[in-house]
């Protein structure tokens, strides 16, 4: 489909019929509930279980039309496809959806839901999804520079024709998917733009860069620091701190002189540009939004090793004022330190959405844990197009169990000590945790008192008074009631739960060897093995 400058009467009809749609009860929304953010579609709390598609699949019709079975065949309910700036709008004011129609259409017949990724001035920190019209006109679209005056292809965000036509063009696009999707609800939510931030240097040095930063800092900025002057995430108030906790200045004078002044600078940069494009789309369609972070990772520890000024924990303050339009702001976790990246991006009530991950089994793992441990909206293995559903590979095992697990996981979002993931290896070979009134004991397998095994992972939900359903693999979990410490406690019954012929079934009543004597449920050594337990005590 292609649109010119001028709406035709039917496009106008139909963005006032999408007009109405949007303050309808089923359109996408975030709800809370207890301490949890939940995504809401259709009017149901929904639980995604995503995908990410390779960034240039989604840009050929051919190359995508096998693609749709294959993601249903992963057990997927969502696919994060990419929208890019430069195929939807060729020539500037005249845009073409084709490919956004048939994505729509690919998805909704096979029952999938999309978080289309905008690729609009950023990707990856670099501006390679522009369009061609605005990559030859430097002029118009000035470029970053960085040390030694050096032009770098990263749009500057003191462009404010690039970012008035960012924002006209995914204002059009989100017009498009209201008028197409409205009613349908295929796309569920939206990121906008990828990764963003400087490369190469700490902060833009461009003569416009250079005379902000010598300006005094906005004083929203410094309005929402004084409001939350106790709450500030450390690194930033660190900042502030150090230079005597001025209530105005320059960027150098509020933080210090520094690379991490310039992180926080280029943030407030960011931020402010990608608001104004998201406001854009949400004035069309308000879906849910958000903004995805490449993280600091091991040999890139500084700005411009990593791009500065992105969505990052230490300058998510910073974010929260800039970019009220925002909803929430996400990782990309390529990291070791899964849980510590879950920890900090869940500061300051921020939902935790993991829009990319890596493709193997200790992700696999990761992810089981972080829907056990922080409410996570959904989770999104990368390049997910690269799986055979015929391999049986430790996502798609997560994903199937997720189907029978996801009802029950979204009923106990926020609500306290109902629900626990955990992650186990040598350095932490067991744990204690407080489920309701019971004290729960994981340990690594282990049989006659030798561990069996390296790792362990899984979660446990307290579904009754004395009941619990739990998932995941090479654990054995153990309980005591925490009311009458003084009885005995064991496993009353474990019931498997297993998928066959497309459906989920009991499977073995288990006893014996299979619960450890009758004194720990006992998930499998190489499956996810999903277990309903109920615990009786004795003295």
């Amino acid at each position: 489909m292609k649109i010119g400058k001028h709406l035709t009467i039917f496009a106008a009809l139909s963005l006032l019929s999408c007009m109405v749609v949007r303050g309808a009860d089923r359109l996408p929304y975030l709800k809370k509930q207890g301490t949890a953010m939940q995504l809401i579609v259709d009017g149901k709390p929904f639980l995604v279980i995503g995908g990410e598609l390779r960034n240039s699949s989604t840009g050929s019709l051919e190359y995508m039309k096998p693609l749709w079975n294959q993601m249903a065949a992963l057990n997927l309910n969502t696919v994060l496809p990419v929208i890019s700036w430069e195929l939807i709008e060729p020539e500037e004011g005249n845009y073409d959806f084709t490919l956004v129609d048939a994505m729509i259409e690919g998805a909704r017949a096979q029952g999938l839901r999309l978080i289309p990724l905008w690729f609009g001035t950023w990707k990856n920190g670099m501006s390679s999804y522009v369009p061609l019209w605005v990559k030859e006109d430097y002029k118009r679209f000035p470029r970053m520079k960085v040390q030694n005056s050096e032009s770098i292809e990263i749009i500057s965000t003191f462009s404010r024709e690039a970012l008035e036509a960012d924002a006209r063009a995914f204002a059009a696009l989100m017009r498009h998917i209201c008028e197409v999707d409205g009613k349908h609800h295929t796309v569920i939510m939206m990121q906008v733009e990828n990764e963003v931030g400087v490369l190469g240097d700490s902060r833009d040095r461009s003569e416009a860069a250079i005379k902000a930063f010598n300006q005094p800092v906005p004083q929203e900025l410094m309005d929402y620091m004084n409001k939350n002057k106790e709450s500030l995430i450390p690194e930033l108030k660190t900042l502030w701190e150090t230079a005597g906790y001025p209530s105005s200045g320059s960027w150098a004078e509020v933080f210090g002189p520094g690379m991490w002044t310039d992180n926080v600078f280029m943030a407030w940069q960011y931020a402010g540009y990608i608001d104004k494009v998201t406001a854009a789309g949400k004035a069309e369609y308000p879906l849910p939004m958000y903004v995805n972070a490449w993280l600091e990772l091991p040999g890139m520890m500084k700005p411009g090793r990593f791009p500065s000024g992105g969505p990052l924990p230490r300058v998510m303050d910073v974010w929260k004022a800039g970019a009220p339009h925002i909803d929430f702001i996400s990782p990309d976790i390529y990291a070791e330190n899964f849980e510590d990246w879950c920890n900090w991006y869940t500061q300051l009530d921020n939902p935790l959405f993991i829009p990319e991950v890596g493709r193997s089994a200790e992700s696999a793992a990761n992810l089981l844990f972080a829907f056990g441990n922080y409410s996570t909206i959904g989770t999104s293995p990368f390049a997910i197009d690269d799986l055979d559903p015929a391999e049986d590979g430790p996502i798609e095992k997560l994903y199937l169990a997720m189907q029978y697990l996801g009802p029950e996981i979204l009923k106990h979002q926020g609500r306290e000590n109902t629900m626990t993931g955990f992650l186990l290896d040598d350095s932490r070979r067991s744990i204690d945790v407080q489920i309701g009134d019971y004290n729960v004991v994981i340990e690594l397998f282990s049989h006659r008192g030798k561990i069996l095994v390296d790792d362990a992972f899984g979660l446990i939900i307290k579904t009754g008074d004395r009941e619990f359903l739990i998932a995941g693999s090479r654990a054995l979990i153990s309980f005591k009631s925490l009311l009458s410490p003084q009885d005995k406690y064991g496993i009353g019954k474990v019931q498997e739960i297993v998928f066959v012929n497309g459906q989920w079934r009991h499977g073995r009543r288990l006893n014996g060897d299979e619960t450890h004597r009758g004194r720990a449920a006992r998930l499998p050594m190489d499956e996810i093995g999903i277990q309903h337990v109920t615990v009786y005590h004795y003295k």
